[in-house]
């Protein structure tokens, strides 16, 4: 007797194996490796076997069921079986055309695109399993209109999101990977699902705004590939006392020289005038950011190249129209400040070895006639080929020496640390710039001007046979430094240099 109950609930439990049960499972044993190597997510694995297992568990229950006795528990287990199996391949099947085979084929269709059919498809297999349960599907629609309208009340906003995920996708409005601005909401698309679009900010935030707001509101697209720039203004004053052209120059040409980290050299950037207001014209820089997600970071820079820029020619950024500055002066302190300053300036010069046949006095007049300089890091100090006659002393910083040859890619040469001096053959001859200077960090120099020099010169004339030696060591450490394979006579050389620096400061030829 116990062995044919054992044979009776077996056989019950072979009956409940209907044969689609074990065409499916294969299914899904073909299709999930595919998937995991496509995709390579536990998540899916996981999810998977539960379906699996709770499957094996309603088969189990609709055999246990039967062999009890219980055709009308076992019946329905075997259907939810079959519904909990359907949906399984469903799934499997809409990532396998959706993100494989699709993407293999150069096809991305939107991700909502996805979602709607999936569910689609989950809808019209429930259908299906009710028509095999019996259930007369006319009748039913028939007879929930009432129903469905008491749903779709209910349901009016999520309905509402997922017409707005559908429109969004098909009008091309947002793609992921697009920078938007939405309110106070600015940020990076994630992912756009049926109900929502996610966007995650810069502060590391995910912010979920429902599909209808969207459609609704107001939003900007600020950045996506198709489009990488975005372009961006930085606001300053300068005092009416400066001319606006001087600004402009001078700002154009710090930030069109720099190398300024995600900032575009083309369009270039731009300085303008915006208005003349609050006691001070009112000015705006225009440049183009590369990547959205550094706007702070690139604005800060672009700050920085301006007031160095400004500082460079002596401007200074307005203040106030209602400002008061109220200051306690006080004549010895401001003597001993520049007695300070002035011995600081003193102690520099007499380092440097193109000064050292100097005196005291000439060192103290040429200190006093330093004109104080900063550069931004990237900024261009001086250009090959361009002509000025003044020479910088390094005080702060570091600084990138550079030979350009028209056509080819500028060649590094060397570094130069704090204390070095660069620019004295424009300062002596008057001549071009042999090299191009960068500022390789921040850096601060003391700038001598041919003014503040000519009086010592005219006064000492012997001083050029000095200078005149010192040139010619350096010109020959530069030939050597860029390798120029012919060879330069150090007298005619010493001859030239000589003869430049007596005409240029008009000394008489003794």
């Amino acid at each position: 007797m116990p062995d044919a109950a054992a044979a009776s609930f077996f056989q019950h439990l072979l009956t409940a194996w209907h044969p689609s049960y074990v065409n499916a499972l294969l299914a899904t044993a073909v299709l999930l490796p595919v998937l995991l190597r496509a995709r390579a997510e536990t998540s899916l694995l996981r999810n998977t076997l539960i379906f699996i297992v709770v499957v094996l568990l309603l088969i189990f229950g609709s055999g246990m069921a039967a062999w009890l006795g219980y055709a009308q528990s076992a019946g329905a287990m075997d259907e939810i079986a079959s519904l909990v199996l359907g949906v399984l391949l469903i799934r499997l099947s809409g990532l396998l055309l959706f993100r494989v085979l699709l993407p293999a084929s150069g096809l991305t269709p939107p991700r909502i695109l996805e979602d709607i059919l999936i569910v689609l498809a989950y809808i019209g297999w429930g259908l299906v399993r009710l028509r095999y349960a019996g259930l007369d599907l006319g009748s039913l629609v028939a007879t929930s209109a009432v129903i469905t309208g008491i749903i779709a009340f209910a349901m009016q906003d999520t309905l509402g999101n997922i017409l707005g995920g559908i429109a969004l996708q098909l009008d091309n409005s947002i793609h992921i990977g697009d920078w938007i601005r939405v309110d106070d909401v600015s940020g990076r698309v994630t992912e756009v699902h049926w109900r929502h679009t996610a966007v995650r900010t810069r502060n590391g935030e995910i912010v979920v705004l429902p599909n209808s707001l969207l459609m609704k509101a107001k939003f900007t697209v600020v950045g996506r590939d198709d489009t990488p720039q975005w372009r961006r203004w930085i606001h300053f004053s300068v005092s009416y006392q400066v001319a606006p052209q001087k600004v402009i120059n001078a700002v154009e040409k710090a930030l069109i020289d720099a190398d300024i980290l995600h900032v575009s050299h083309q369009p270039a950037p731009q300085c303008i005038v915006m208005d003349y207001k609050e006691g001070a014209t009112q000015y705006a820089v225009r440049y183009w950011l590369t990547n959205p997600q550094f706007d702070d970071p690139t604005d800060s820079a672009i700050r920085v190249h301006i007031y160095a820029a400004l500082q460079r020619q002596g401007y200074v950024l307005a203040h106030p129209c209602l400002d008061v500055n109220l200051t306690s002066e006080n004549d010895e302190r401001d003597s001993r400040t520049r007695e300070k300053e002035l011995s600081l300036r003193q102690k520099t010069l007499r380092r440097i070895g193109l000064f050292a046949g100097l005196s005291d006095e000439e060192i103290t007049h040429l200190a006093s006639s330093l004109t104080y300089a900063q550069f931004a890091r990237g900024d261009v100090m001086t250009r090959q080929g361009a002509v000025a006659h003044w020479l910088y002393i390094l005080i702060s910083g570091e600084a990138d020496v550079w030979f350009e040859n028209e056509g080819q890619p500028r060649r590094f040469l060397t570094t130069l640390p704090t204390g070095h001096v660069f620019g004295e053959m424009g300062l002596m001859t008057g001549e071009p710039r042999r090299a191009t200077v960068s500022a390789r960090t921040d850096a601060e120099c003391y700038r001598i001007d041919k003014k503040s020099f000519e009086h010592i010169m005219q006064s000492r004339p012997e001083l050029a046979e000095v200078f005149a030696n010192i040139l010619t060591e350096r010109n020959r450490q530069l030939v050597a430094v860029q390798q120029e394979k012919q060879p330069v006579d150090q007298a005619q050389q010493h001859a030239r240099l000589l003869a430049s620096i007596r005409n240029f400061f008009r000394l008489e030829n003794s």
